[in-house]
């Protein structure tokens, strides 16, 4: 049995080897458990031609699911609720579930007999990543004896105190009555019921009740494609303004107008250069922002680039500064380490679990004009630093992304969950963090 090639159902109802987000991330996880275990996905229908242009066949790599009878109707209210394009995403995640389930109903009517009859040797579901989203699969009338893992499971970072502003300005009123979640049909029995939780960061893990904790192991959510960001550039810090690159939606909590307020000082001084790499409804303000404190030539507003373009623009900077207030993974952080930049983070949330010391920087959460005070000094003592300096620590970010958050390293870390749900080995530990927030 050790040796023996473990067979998984991999459920992954958002994976798209085209897209951004969690769709990438279910798609990257996936197909790199497929280069370790005999894996068949299963996905929703809308995935199907992307994956199959990927060079995947129907019926063989992969399964879709057409639930475009529910899920096209809900994604249209929940668009018409959420208070904006890009805003409410815990609305829009909320008008979705009945979607999910009816994607698991088709899933265990087509695949319940397969799993009962032995052909599976473990059920993972990938995606959804939302710990407030249960899973019909959990009840072994469906799946038999075969384990079930879930997982990374991440989300449910508190919002800030300091920042309820701009909770409100991201109309992200459910967020108020998030834990209503745990009253959902199936929350219980997924808890009770699955054999393996895989936890994404420390918020979601203060989320799992006590009695459960013991089925948790700790791997955090995102990874990087080595064939999208090359591992092996020379890194340099030429001499002149530092490169300051910011990725990601421009909304409230990402924090680009305080990481433009912060640095318009050193931009002024001819020190720093800010390349902004994103869109959304804060690009006006942001214009406007820019023009204001005179920094129009030093800070570019470079709108999206296409995701496998990106890391030839981040390869032209030296630091990566995102002041982002709530984040749940901080995959772009991981992207930017990976491209041989410093990063600059608040230790709040996903992104303060990605960067060490010998890495990055982790500015403390505070106040708006705590975070844009302290952002400053902290790039202030950046640029103090011999440029030598700075190459060995981002050499150290770079070898950390390569060790730790490749896909490939993620599916090995996974596959060691497979092995210790199967009896094959003890209960993997890959440095489960200390633990934060509320028993």
């Amino acid at each position: 049995m050790a040796g023996k090639r473990i067979r998984a159902l991999i459920i992954a109802e958002a994976a798209n080897p085209e897209w951004v987000s969690v769709p990438l991330v279910g798609w990257s996880h996936a197909r790199a458990l497929g280069e370790q275990v005999d894996a068949h996905v299963v996905t929703q229908v809308r995935n199907r031609e992307a994956i199959e242009r990927f060079g995947w066949t129907e019926g063989q790599e992969f399964t879709s699911l057409d639930t475009e009878f529910v899920a096209r109707g809900l994604w249209r209210l929940g668009e018409a609720i959420r208070g904006g394009k890009g805003k409410g995403w815990t609305t829009l995640q909320a008008v979705g579930l009945p979607s999910y389930y009816a994607f698991e109903t088709l899933l265990a009517k087509e695949f319940g007999p397969r799993l009962r009859a032995g052909e599976f040797d473990v059920v993972h579901r990938v995606t959804p990543l939302s710990p407030t989203q249960p899973s019909l699969l959990s009840l072994p009338q469906l799946r038999g004896g075969t384990p079930f893992v879930i997982g990374p499971l991440n989300g449910g970072v508190p919002w800030p105190r300091q920042f309820d502003a701009a909770r409100r300005a991201e109309r992200e009123w459910l967020s108020y009555v998030r834990g209503a979640y745990r009253l959902l049909p199936f929350y219980r029995s997924t808890l009770a019921r699955t054999d393996a939780l895989i936890i994404g960061s420390q918020d979601t893990l203060a989320q799992v009740p006590a009695k459960y904790r013991d089925k948790c192991v700790y791997v955090p959510e995102n990874a990087i494609a080595p064939e999208r960001f090359p591992l092996e550039r020379t890194i340099e810090v030429p001499e002149g303004p530092l490169r300051v690159a910011f990725v990601g939606r421009l909304v409230p909590y990402k924090g680009c107008d305080m990481l433009i307020e912060a640095l318009a000082p050193a931009v002024k001084r001819g020190d720093v250069v800010i390349d902004v790499y994103g869109d959304g409804p804060e690009m006006g303000a942001l214009r406007a922002l820019r023009e204001r404190l005179g920094v129009v030539d030093g800070v570019r507003l470079d709108g999206w680039v296409p995701h496998e373009e990106l890391h030839t623009r981040l390869s032209e900077a030296s630091l990566f500064v995102f002041p982002s207030i709530r984040e749940f993974g901080g995959g772009v952080v991981l992207e930017a380490m990976a491209c041989g930049l410093i990063p600059v983070v608040v230790e709040y949330g996903g992104p303060a679990e990605l960067v060490t010391e010998d890495t990055g920087y982790l500015v403390p959460l505070g106040s708006r004009e705590e975070l844009v005070a302290r952002f400053r000094a902290q790039v202030d003592a950046i640029l103090a630093k011999p440029r030598e300096e700075l190459v060995s620590m981002a050499e150290s970010g770079r070898r950390r992304v390569e060790q730790l958050f490749t896909w490939e390293a993620k599916a090995r870390q996974t596959v060691a969950v497979y092995e210790w749900v199967l009896g094959r080995r003890g209960k993997p530990d890959f440095g489960v963090p200390l633990m934060r927030g509320p028993e």
